[in-house]
């Protein structure tokens, strides 16, 4: 996670051994202090997450790639004032407290009313995002999963305020943060038990899927500096969920039922 406002904010994150093995399932806290050095707040106890789906579901750069996300912790953090916060986890590991290594020298936390990303309760930007009738049929052009994600029967112009919507925003092929691949195929699992009740977008990132072209105008639009995104919106055209980064099936299902409920 990159994008951190005052008040309550999900604090996403992965763990790993010396050997870049994944530690899954562990008893995991977050301390939290000011950078520039204060006392740490906490611990905020984090949950464990599975990103695994049924084989069916499962994209061939998530079964390629050996450093796909498998799993990652969530934790509520409150952040009272904006600024830069130092952030560290302690597992218990065979019994022990083990302080883990921070993968970078912090976070920042930016006033929540000035976030410009569309926040719950709010309208978003009213994109068009391509369909496979646009793509006539070069499908790889508007998805770089393999094989293509099934998201793109509807323009989200064209349904937003009509039905609950799920859009998401990933690039399985070009990922920065080795996501996005396990993500999509979590929203193709959810989508396949979800029914047409609930209509699911796939946005991918890139400009003719380059990275040296830069980001698509609906990022653009959304003001997202950093992917995955997921946004969920009600059936009056509202943000009923946003999710930056990695999320489970349980996630995306709480997600979809703020925008049923």
């Amino acid at each position: 996670s990159q994008e951190f406002r005052t008040g309550r904010n999900r604090f996403g994150f992965v763990l790993f051994n010396p050997d870049r093995s994944q530690i899954a399932d562990a008893s995991v806290a977050i301390y939290v202090a000011p950078a520039g050095g204060g006392p740490a707040r906490g611990p905020y106890l984090a949950r464990y997450e599975s990103l695994d789906v049924r084989p069916q579901f499962q994209s061939r750069q998530t079964s390629a790639d050996p450093d796909a996300a498998k799993s990652i912790y969530t934790a509520e953090i409150p952040f009272d004032e904006p600024g830069r916060y130092q952030v560290a986890g302690v597992a218990r590991r065979d019994g022990e407290l083990v302080v883990a290594t921070p993968a970078t020298p912090g976070v920042r936390v930016r006033e929540r009313a000035n976030d410009p990303i569309p926040a719950v309760g709010q309208s978003p930007p009213r994109i068009h995002t391509p369909t496979e009738d646009d793509a006539a049929g070069d499908i790889a052009s508007i998805d770089t999963r393999l094989p293509p994600s099934s998201m793109h029967e509807a323009d989200f112009a064209d349904v937003l305020g009509k039905k609950p919507v799920v859009l998401l925003f990933a690039t399985p092929q070009l990922c920065q943060s080795r996501v996005c691949g396990p993500v999509v195929d979590i929203a193709e699992q959810v989508k396949a038990e979800s029914g047409d009740d609930v209509e699911f977008i796939h946005m991918e990132v890139f400009r003719d899927n380059r990275i040296d072209r830069g980001i698509r105008p609906q990022m653009a639009a959304f003001k997202l500096r950093s992917e995955p995104w997921v946004f969920t919106f009600d059936r009056s055209g509202k943000v009923a969920a946003r999710i930056e980064g990695a999320y489970s099936e349980r996630e995306l299902e709480e997600a979809i039922a703020q925008a049923i409920g």
